[in-house]
């Protein structure tokens, strides 16, 4: 089976999937199939995607997307992926709820299956859970800004870019974040040729 048309198989299981909800009252997320390198793991779709249906839609969406473009990337360079694919739901005090252990793991094959298509060489955790969860690091002023390879990857951690978090109100995390997308530009510069070869 062609490439794309095994991500356009794994894109109708994961729309199918309803472990987290079995009576089906949810709508899972996933990225349209395109040929790249580069893995973005999010933490979970918003209320947005739930519409859409397609990742980083939503306001933060936009935002991540501006980051990528000081990256020299454009969104067609980008699998966007996520550690769980449904609205976790709305939190009391506002914004949207942390995703459960349970949802993780349900979601985990899901990610494994990305991984094992796409064999990326570079993965960009986006925010604290991503990169708590991919990497290990429970303070993004430890990972934000530095460049991890492990497994034969690299990875690139950024921060969440939601409107709501004031982790990037500071001059210093704000030099964190540049450092990061100028790692992403450099490791884009690598990695492009092959992409183009592909396609």
């Amino acid at each position: 089976m062609a490439f794309v048309d095994l991500l356009e198989e794994h894109r109708n299981t994961v729309r199918a999937c309803s472990r987290c909800f079995p009576s089906g009252d949810n709508a899972p997320v996933v990225d349209v199939p395109k040929r790249t390198r580069l893995l973005l793991v999010g933490q979970a779709p918003g209320s947005t995607e739930v519409t859409t249906r397609l990742p980083f839609t939503g306001p933060a969406g936009k935002r991540l997307m501006r980051w990528f473009e000081k990256a020299g990337l454009s969104r067609e360079e980008i699998y966007l992926s996520a550690l769980c694919r449904c609205f976790p739901g709305k939190a009391k005090g506002g914004g949207d709820l942390v995703p459960s252990r349970a949802m993780m793991r349900n979601c985990r094959p899901h990610l494994l299956r990305e991984l094992d298509l796409l064999r990326p060489k570079v993965v960009a955790p986006v925010g604290g859970l991503a990169i708590k969860e991919l990497l290990g690091i429970t303070r993004l002023s430890e990972a934000v800004g530095e460049t991890v390879k492990r497994d034969g990857l690299v990875y690139v951690p950024l921060p969440h870019p939601s409107g709501a978090s004031t982790w990037l109100n500071t001059p210093e995390n704000k030099k964190r974040l540049d450092r990061a997308l100028a790692a992403l530009k450099e490791q884009a510069v690598a990695w492009r040729p092959d992409r183009e070869r592909e396609l």
